[in-house]
């Protein structure tokens, strides 16, 4: 039996994006075969698809893509006790491979999925929502009363951090351009910069505690960025370092998301309570994947965008 599934066999820009027909895999021990309902698009694909990645996260070719998978058990592979046919669940493939009819994923990242929403929507949630929660609540330790400065809050990362920091009672203040501006405020968060505008620093009227960067920036916007925190602050980056300078008493970090179980599932459990909702600007067919990943690196993407097989 044949499966259709996105793959790279080369370096380069959306061109090298192919569907490829190959055989359905099979579940090895520890693994299950899921039928996937859908996966959702992540900035850091396209940086590996074009081969800047090779650095720190290097790929064997022909690389499947898809990181984030949402979808239904199909098959339980041999010693797989966790996981039955049916179940639908949800989960970030280290090894990627979700933009696909089916995928082998090991049993032990998944989690169940949300059950208050589309099995698709679910796709959204496992690298951006991890990222998020553990910029957040690790590497910024944002609690009630801080003020938060999220610069970024349109994309599909900045919507899960802004909902989070507001879930910890946080000041939002965050930055996003004119057509994001809504969102973000039904994120909630409380003040809104549009960076297009004006410097982001110009429109504080006084320094945050907790700085939350996820955009790529330029060594003078960066810079620019530092006197918005207070001395005795952070600053927590999972795209362009921003580096304060020596003496500034500000605590600088460069992050990279670990793929944790249990903050996948508290993520779930927000996703059903209503704490966090899902915020999906399209849908697009398999077919179509190279024409995501264009519309991302033109900066035309808002929230997070599905993939369906």
């Amino acid at each position: 039996m044949k499966m259709k599934t996105a793959r790279i066999h080369a370096f380069g820009d959306v061109s090298v994006i192919r569907i490829d027909e190959v055989p359905l895999p099979r579940p090895a021990p520890g693994d299950v075969l899921v039928r996937v309902a859908a996966t959702s698009f992540n900035p850091t694909e396209a940086a590996l698809r074009a081969g800047l990645l090779q650095a720190f996260l290097p790929v064997t070719l022909p690389f499947a893509l898809g990181w984030d998978v949402a979808g239904t058990v199909v098959e339980v592979g041999p010693g797989t006790a966790r996981w039955a046919v049916g179940d639908r669940v949800v989960g970030r493939l280290d090894g990627a491979g979700a933009a696909a009819e089916y995928v082998a994923a090991p049993g032990a990242v998944l989690v169940p999925a949300p059950v208050s929403v589309p099995l698709t929507h679910a796709a959204a949630l496992p690298l951006a929502g991890l990222t998020a929660w553990q910029a957040v609540f690790e590497h910024g330790r944002v609690a009630a009363g801080r003020r938060v400065l999220v610069n970024g809050a349109g994309g599909g990362t900045g919507g899960f951090v802004t909902q989070l920091a507001k879930h910890a009672g946080a000041e939002v203040i965050a930055t996003a351009s004119a057509r994001s501006t809504g969102a973000v405020r039904r994120h909630g968060a409380d003040q809104v910069i549009d960076y297009t505008a004006a410097p982001v620093a110009s429109a504080l009227d006084r320094p945050v505690d907790t700085l939350l960067n996820l955009v790529p920036l330029s060594p003078q916007d960066a810079a620019a960025l530092v006197p918005t925190v207070r001395p005795g602050g952070r600053i927590v980056s999972i795209a362009t370092p921003v580096e304060p300078p020596a003496g500034a008493g500000v605590t600088a970090t460069h992050m990279i998301a670990r793929n944790e179980l249990a903050h996948l599932a508290a993520l779930v459990e927000l996703v059903d309570t209503g704490t966090i909702t899902l915020d999906i600007s399209a849908s697009h067919p398999l077919a179509d994947l190279a024409e995501v990943h264009r519309l991302g690196e033109a900066g035309r993407i808002r929230g997070k965008v599905l993939v369906i097989p």
